[in-house]
């Protein structure tokens, strides 16, 4: 049993370009609260936050940057060619990522939460998980989506690969293996199977409502059932500048979710959605040009806010086309500010927008609680 009364917590590892984040994100479509462990240890680190001066006095000044924060890469070199420096590392910053689990897990309102670690089973974390899941798929497949996805060549990829303990490690002590090296459809189908175990049932009812004149608008989150129609939104609400199929909707869904705004039955907008790192970041927006923008933009974007809370955020990120920009009273009073990624403050936060923005589009901002994991100390 977990330390945690009323929660049933699955620790999910594997090694590299696996499909861990992947399977994490399934399961938030799901209904559990995720957390990405290994994007908490960058998190400590950061510049102000808990972990950054013991890792300067520890290491030295020379792992900085020009802006002085950590570069993650020097001090990576440095800590995984010599043993003892990673020793030093991980004493200070596990303990600080397990603070940082122990206060989501708290405050979660979900019933299954999702650690994701993919050195899970080396640390104590392990024996603190109901159950271990792990992510496999065959090396020839791991070294495509390394080259595909990071860049690398391919000796690089090899190195990283070989870097890590055997597969059949993992495989040995996990509970639940998830194939990952066919379709997303493939994978979303051994998923619900193994959720299915552990949580039969699965809400599916609205996350927002609001009425609008006549009718009503509501939101609810998409499933992959619902690909073809969101496939159809977006071609047509592009203009087929964003010519979508199916297959191309289900690929989606291993990195993002779909809001979809709902009107008389009928699928009238939607939001590309996701979380990471406590940071909400909608990065696609679609509206019917026949219904009442502000209407629907208010209930969209309050559906995002409550699922982000939901997800425990701590702000909420916009990547606005420009016309949906000048709606400026509309956003002043939802608290949203016109901003750049440079002003956000917050390194996590500055970062998110940075990886996230897409080109031509203008951002928003609003902080969606005070309270912080990982704030500066």
């Amino acid at each position: 049993m977990s330390n945690w009364p009323g929660k049933y917590v699955i620790g999910l590892t594997g090694n590299i370009a696996t499909g861990k984040s992947v399977v994490r994100r399934m399961l938030e479509h799901l209904g559990a609260y995720t957390i990405d462990a290994d994007t908490l240890s960058h998190r400590a680190i950061a510049k102000g936050a808990p972990g950054y001066q013991l890792v300067v006095d520890a290491f030295g000044k020379f792992i900085l940057d020009a802006s002085g924060e950590i570069d993650r890469a020097k001090l990576g070199r440095l800590a995984f060619s010599d043993p003892d420096a990673l020793k030093d590392l991980e004493a200070i910053i596990h303990p600080l990522v397990g603070q940082a689990v122990d206060l989501m897990i708290q405050r979660a309102s979900q019933r299954v939460i999702v650690i994701e670690a993919i050195k899970l089973l080396e640390g104590k974390l392990v024996s603190e998980c109901d159950t271990v899941w792990t992510t496999y798929a065959p090396e020839l497949v791991q070294k495509a989506r390394l080259m595909q996805k990071r860049g690398m060549n391919e000796q690089e990829a090899f190195q990283r690969i070989q870097a890590q303990p055997p597969q059949k490690v993992k495989m040995a002590a996990a509970n639940v293996v998830i194939q990952n090296a066919g379709s997303f459809e493939d994978t979303w189908k051994q998923v619900v199977a193994a959720w299915k175990v552990i949580s039969p049932i699965t809400d599916t009812s609205p996350i927002f409502m609001r009425k609008a004149g006549e009718g009503e608008l509501a939101v609810q989150r998409g499933r992959p059932r619902d690909s073809a129609n969101i496939a159809a939104l977006i071609t047509r609400l592009s203009g087929g500048t964003r010519p979508f199929s199916p297959d191309d909707v289900m690929a989606a869904f291993g990195d993002k979710a779909f809001l979809l705004l709902i009107a008389d039955k009928q699928l009238v907008g939607l939001a590309g959605w996701q979380v990471e790192n406590l940071v909400a970041r909608t990065t696609e927006l679609y509206l019917d040009p026949g219904i009442t923008i502000a209407q629907a933009l208010k209930t969209l974007v309050t559906a995002i806010e409550r699922a982000s809370q939901d997800l425990q955020c701590e702000v909420s990120l916009l990547f606005l086309p420009p016309q949906l920009a000048t709606q400026k009273d509309l956003w002043k009073e939802m608290g949203y500010t016109r901003r750049t990624p440079q002003t956000l403050g917050v390194q996590a936060w500055q970062d998110a927008a940075l990886e996230s923005q897409p080109s031509n589009t203008i951002l928003l901002f609003r902080q969606l609680r005070q309270d912080r994991v990982l704030r500066p100390i």
